[in-house]
């Protein structure tokens, strides 16, 4: 495994020039872990997530020397995509620091169903952003796990509704055909409830093509779908390699892109600069900007490139998921924020980075104070609801950008909170969970 650890506190030894060592007060640290995957075959969408992610936490050392006089030290561990190793990198890692791991973010589905029941035990926050275990939005029922700022059920109503209004109002999805090409795992197989949910609901025909890992293998796909099917839209629940090539099949036999609509993990530059102009039209969801310009990217321009300590070239800072990276570490940090303003300045223990996480509450005068003005919207957890449910875009790729091409899209919380509230309560019951009560 390669583990990669990058100390981003003041150090305690000083050695002089007689060699002797010197010690120094130590300032007061925080480890925060961090799963990423920099190898394996979904490297090329796992990199600039890490990059991003990390980026923003060496900024808060540069710029803020931490967080309110807390140091942060961040320790990456490769899992590659794989559960096992996922689940390894957490066995050795939630135990470090003075006061414990204040979060795991596991940037994997997989690795977040496998760690949920240890972390909750551990009484240490699962924070997986906009993707995992749906129904663990309930945090009635999964008091650790948080999946702001919305869920893949929550995205795929938003993409439905967007639909609804590309064909003229919500009436008009009776008869028509919409199809679903998803990776053929936990994350790619999260969205289908809903689908399935909202096709009885709005009289649409919903046919789930799954693609195997790592997803080269797609021409018999895209030639039922485009031969046989004639499907009106197209989502894609996929990731790494599978987008690019998903996106290159449909082009192939001549399916529209801008009928293509891809989740916001099938959203980013590594997806559409390998299909070259094939690509151009194709769509995505989004709930944060594009582009690096922001004030929090000039600060980690001036603080951290500027130093020479960037993580990775200065042309990436500003990409889809380099940006995506740069908000989970977002939350993470203002969770932490919110606990210290309880607990004091001070490390927090996970149990503390939980309330922390459930008393969030990004307002726009907040988003505005982090560099991250019309960045993303404002979001609000509570003891009840872990996801916040915030709207999302369609951005469209240009052949140079991706683009916005719709305004804010609200998620059907009618259909998709009880949707939630059922499945948790189920898990409840199967696993002898009282649900805590919520004032």
């Amino acid at each position: 495994m390669t583990l990669t650890k990058l100390t981003l506190a003041a150090v305690g030894l000083a050695i002089g020039v007689s060699g002797f060592a010197v010690t120094e007060a130590k300032a007061a640290e925080q480890f925060i872990p961090s799963m990423v995957y920099r190898t394996g075959p979904y490297a090329p969408n796992g990199t600039p997530f890490a990059d991003g992610a990390m980026d923003y936490y060496k900024m808060l050392n540069a710029r803020d020397g931490g967080i309110n006089g807390v140091k942060l030290v961040v320790e990456e561990c490769d899992t590659g995509y794989n559960t096992d190793r996922g689940v390894e990198c957490y066995e050795r890692l939630k135990g470090k620091g003075e006061t414990g791991a204040a979060a795991f973010s596991p940037l994997s589905t997989g690795i977040t169903y496998a760690i949920i029941e240890r972390a909750t035990k551990d009484k240490i926050p699962v924070f997986s952003m906009g993707y995992g275990r749906t129904d663990a939005s309930d945090g009635r029922v999964f008091p650790y796990v948080f999946t702001a700022p919305s869920t893949y059920w929550s995205q795929a109503s938003a993409l439905v509704r967007y639909v609804g209004g590309e064909e003229g109002g919500m009436d008009k999805l009776k008869g028509k055909k919409i199809a679903l090409v998803y990776h053929d795992s936990a994350y790619g197989k999260e969205p289908i409830a809903t689908l399935e949910t909202l096709a009885k609901k709005y009289g649409f025909k919903f046919s789930k093509f799954p693609v195997t890992h790592p997803g080269l293998e797609q021409k018999a796909t895209w030639l039922t779908i485009g031969r046989k099917l004639h499907p009106d839209w197209v989502f894609m629940w996929g990731w790494g390699v599978m987008n690019q090539t998903a996106i290159k099949e449909a082009a192939a036999v001549g399916f529209p892109m801008d009928k293509f609509i891809g989740a916001w993990w099938s959203g980013a530059e590594p997806d559409t600069r390998p299909a070259g102009k094939a690509a151009i039209g194709y769509k995505s969801a989004a709930f944060h900007s594009p582009g690096p310009n922001f004030i929090v990217h000039q600060d980690i321009f001036k603080y951290v490139y500027g130093k020479g300590n960037g993580t990775t070239t200065e042309d990436k800072v500003g990409e889809v998921l380099y940006n995506r990276g740069l908000i989970n570490s977002v939350f993470v940090s203002e969770a932490l924020r919110t606990a210290m303003a309880k607990y004091g300045n001070k490390p927090m223990t996970g149990e503390q980075v939980r309330w922390g996480f459930e008393n969030l509450n990004l307002t726009s005068a907040k988003l505005s104070k982090l560099g991250l003005s019309r960045f993303m919207k404002p979001i609000k957890l509570s003891c009840k609801n872990h996801e916040g449910g915030t709207p999302l875009r369609i951005q469209q790729w240009t052949g140079q950008q991706w683009e916005f091409v719709s305004d804010w899209i609200q998620p059907m919380n009618d259909v998709v909170r009880p949707m939630i509230e059922a499945s948790a309560a189920k898990y409840a019951a199967e696993k002898g969970i009282t649900p805590r009560t919520c004032n």
